[in-house]
């Protein structure tokens, strides 16, 4: 499948995880602002991929990163953001996002699993009730787009 074939509006997404729910795949989630790819994504999303058969990235538009991260930010645009993301092996489908949070994402799609990263509680995870099971993943120290951004800066 084409890269751009893996990037679907909520409406198409929730058609694509029914039909693969009907075929007995098993459904993660995850999700980010993914503006430069690091190792840090790579191991998010392949540890997410791991969980199930297929993997869903929700991914925050510019202006909820603007929103989230500040005014230079991001560095790559959304289109260009999901389809990067999408041409990874271990990425599914891809759905953009304008609010804050994925809640709603997660609302529509009801994950079996719903992978997060380790800096989050467990309880701060948004959508955890629409899961099957909430994931978290350890971070791998020092790899973040902020500290990409700084050494870049100098």
């Amino acid at each position: 499948m084409k890269a751009k074939q893996k990037i679907k509006t909520l409406r198409a997404l929730v058609r694509w995880v029914n039909e693969k729910r009907r075929a007995g795949k098993k459904i993660v989630f995850t999700n980010g602002c993914f503006d430069i790819l690091h190792a840090g994504h790579v191991s998010v999303l392949e540890f997410s991929r791991r969980k199930g058969d297929e993997l869903v990235v929700g991914l925050n538009s510019d202006d909820s990163v603007r929103r989230l991260k500040g005014p230079s930010r991001p560095v790559n645009s959304q289109v260009d953001r999901a389809l990067v993301l999408a041409s990874l092996e271990s990425v599914s489908a891809v759905c953009i996002f304008g609010e804050d949070t994925p809640y709603n994402v997660i609302k529509a799609v009801r994950p079996d699993v719903l992978v997060k990263g380790g800096d989050y509680k467990t309880s701060e995870i948004v959508g955890r009730e629409f899961a099957g099971k909430v994931v978290r993943f350890p971070l791998l120290k020092g790899r973040s787009t902020t500290n990409i951004i700084k050494k870049v800066s100098k």
